[in-house]
C-alpha cells in the first residue's frame, strides 16, 4: 500500500509518501498554497503520479489534545481531498511532528524541508499504528 501524508499549513502544506511493506516515508516537495489552498492542479498531478490508495493529513492538535483553528482548516482540507479525489482520507495527531522533522533536518527555522519532513513523519506514524480518526 502507498499513502501520501499533508503536514497542512496556510502557506505551504508538506507532502511525503509512504510504504506499508517497509514502513517508511520520503518527504517529496512541499506544495505552496494560498489561504491553506494548494494549487489543485498540482495536488491532482501529483495523485496522479502516486496513485497512492489512502490520504492522511496531520491533525494539529494543541497539547493538551484540544482543537484549534488550525484542527478545523486542517479538517476542511482533509474533507477536501476525499470529496475532490475520493480516496480514502485519515488523520492522525501530529503534535511534535515538527520539533522531530527540525531534528531530522537539523533546521532550526521556516523551511518547505521541514514541512515534507514533518508530513514523513506523519505517514511514519500512521504506518506505525497511530490511532487514524476521519476528518
Amino acid at each position: 500500500m502507498t499513502l501520501i501524508a499533508f503536514d497542512h499549513g496556510t502557506h505551504k502544506i508538506g507532502v511525503a509518501s509512504g510504504n506499508a511493506i517497509t514502513g517508511t516515508a520520503t518527504p517529496l516537495p512541499a506544495l505552496p498554497c494560498r489561504d491553506g489552498q494548494p494549487d489543485w492542479d498540482q495536488m491532482t498531478a501529483l495523485l496522479e503520479e502516486w496513485r497512492p490508495e489512502t490520504l492522511v493529513v496531520g491533525l494539529p492538535l494543541n497539547m493538551d489534545g484540544s482543537e484549534s483553528e488550525s484542527s478545523q482548516r486542517a479538517r476542511k482540507f482533509a474533507r477536501r481531498l476525499h470529496g475532490r479525489f475520493g480516496i480514502r482520507v485519515w488523520m492522525i495527531d501530529e503534535r511534535l511532528s515538527t520539533r522531530e522533522a527540525r531534528e531530522r533536518t537539523g533546521t532550526r527555522r521556516a523551511d518547505p524541508k521541514v514541512d515534507s519532513m514533518a508530513a514523513a513523519v506523519i505517514a511514519e506514524g500512521y504506518l506505525g499504528g497511530a490511532t487514524p480518526v476521519a476528518p
